[in-house]
C-alpha cells in the first residue's frame, strides 16, 4: 500500500482578523487553522443536530433553484465516471429547490441504503443572502477584493482528487472532512482523467483512493509519499495554494462547508487554462527539438522575471512586453483573437 501522508501543519487560537493571510499563502503549503470559524452561528446550530443546521440555513434561502447531485448507494459517495470509457458520469444532476432537496437528505440520513446527496459549489450570497453577516471570515485584505464564496452541502461524499486554479480557504462547519493534498508537481503520479466530461468542472485523478490499483497506477505510491492530510472538525479551516491537488472526503452523515476562492491578480488577466489548451493545439505535437526551443522562449518571456524581456527596450517599443493594465490587456486579447480567427 502507498505511504501514509504526513499531517498538514496547523495553528490554533487565531481569530480571522489576526490571521496573516499573505504570509500563509507565501509559505506555499497547506495550513490548518483550528477553530477559526468555531463561533459562527451555523456551526453552533450544527452541534445541536443536522435539522437545526438546516433550519438555520433555510432562514436565509431566497428560493432560487440550484443544482442537486444524487449518486446511487452502490458508488459509495464517490462522484466519478460510470464506466471505463470515461464518457458518462455515475450520478444524476437536477435543478432542485434547496429546501426540498435538503429535506430529502435529512429524511434518509439513517437509511443505510440511501443514495448520496450533494450540493456543490453553490454561490453563498446568491442563494443565502444575509448568512454571511454572522458567518464570515471578513477578509479585509485587498487581495480578497474579488473573492468567491461557495457553500457545499451533502451526505457522505468523495470529491476525487482535482486541482483548482484559485487559492482556497475551506471552512468545515458541519460534520467532518478529510483533505488529502498533493503539490502540483505530482500531477503525473495522480493520473488525470479526460479534460471533459468531468464530474465537477475540473480534471480529476483516476485513482480510487479507497483501493488504489498500483499495477495500473504505480506512480501513485510516490504521490502519496509527497502528500499531506488535513482532518477537519466543525469550525476548522484549511488554507492551501492554487493548483494543489486535493481529494476531499465528507465523513459525517451530514456535512456543510464554506470555501473562499481567490487569485491575487488583476481582473484583466486571462485564465492560464486557456494558455494550456492553446499549447495543446500549437506546441504539444511538434518535434522534440522545437519544443525545447519554445521552452526556452517561454522561460524568457513568461516564466522568468516579468520585467526581463522589456528591460533593454525603449518605453515606446515595449508593446505587450510592458507591464499590463486593463487597456493593454484588451489590446493583447484583440491581437490574440485576430490570430486565432485568421
Amino acid at each position: 500500500m502507498p505511504a501514509t501522508p504526513r499531517p498538514a501543519r496547523e495553528v490554533q487560537g487565531l481569530r480571522p482578523e489576526q490571521v496573516p493571510w499573505r504570509d500563509l499563502l507565501a509559505a506555499g503549503e497547506p495550513l490548518i487553522l483550528r477553530g477559526l470559524a468555531a463561533d459562527w452561528p451555523l456551526v453552533a446550530a450544527g452541534r445541536t443536530s443536522p435539522r437545526a443546521a438546516v433550519d438555520y440555513l433555510l432562514r436565509f434561502y431566497n428560493g432560487r433553484p440550484a443544482a442537486g447531485y444524487t449518486a446511487p448507494h452502490e458508488v459509495g459517495g464517490r462522484y466519478f465516471y460510470a464506466d471505463e470509457t470515461l464518457t458518462t458520469l455515475n450520478f444524476a444532476a437536477e435543478r432542485v429547490q434547496l429546501d426540498a432537496y435538503l429535506g430529502r437528505m435529512l429524511a434518509r440520513l439513517d437509511d443505510p441504503a440511501a443514495p448520496s446527496f450533494y450540493v456543490g459549489s453553490a454561490d453563498l450570497d446568491g442563494y443565502f443572502p444575509g448568512l454571511t453577516a454572522d458567518n464570515d471570515l471578513g477578509l479585509a485584505d485587498p487581495m480578497f477584493a474579488r473573492v468567491v464564496k461557495s457553500i457545499w452541502i451533502g451526505t457522505r461524499t468523495i470529491a476525487t482528487a482535482h486541482h483548482d486554479m484559485s487559492n482556497n480557504i475551506a471552512c468545515t462547519l458541519i460534520g467532518r472532512r478529510r483533505f488529502t493534498l498533493f503539490p502540483p508537481e505530482q500531477v503525473a503520479n495522480l493520473y488525470p482523467g479526460p479534460l471533459e466530461p468531468t464530474p465537477g468542472g475540473q480534471v480529476i485523478s483516476l485513482v480510487d483512493f479507497r483501493a488504489p490499483d498500483l499495477d495500473r497506477f504505480p506512480g501513485f505510491a510516490e504521490a502519496m509519499a509527497a502528500a499531506q492530510v488535513a482532518e477537519l472538525e466543525p469550525g476548522d479551516a484549511l488554507i492551501y495554494p492554487a493548483l494543489w491537488w486535493h481529494h476531499v472526503e465528507a465523513l459525517a452523515p451530514f456535512n456543510i462547508m464554506v470555501n473562499y476562492w481567490w487569485n491575487d491578480v488583476p481582473a484583466f488577466m486571462d485564465t492560464p487554462m486557456n494558455t494550456l489548451l492553446h499549447g495543446l493545439l500549437s506546441l504539444r505535437d511538434r518535434p522534440a527539438q522545437e519544443k525545447q526551443a519554445w521552452r526556452a522562449l517561454f522561460d524568457y518571456y513568461v516564466f522568468g522575471p516579468a520585467d526581463r524581456a522589456a528591460a533593454h527596450l525603449p518605453d515606446v517599443a515595449q508593446g505587450p512586453l510592458a507591464p499590463l493594465d486593463d487597456r493593454s490587456a484588451r489590446r493583447l486579447r484583440a491581437m490574440l483573437l485576430q490570430r486565432l480567427n485568421r
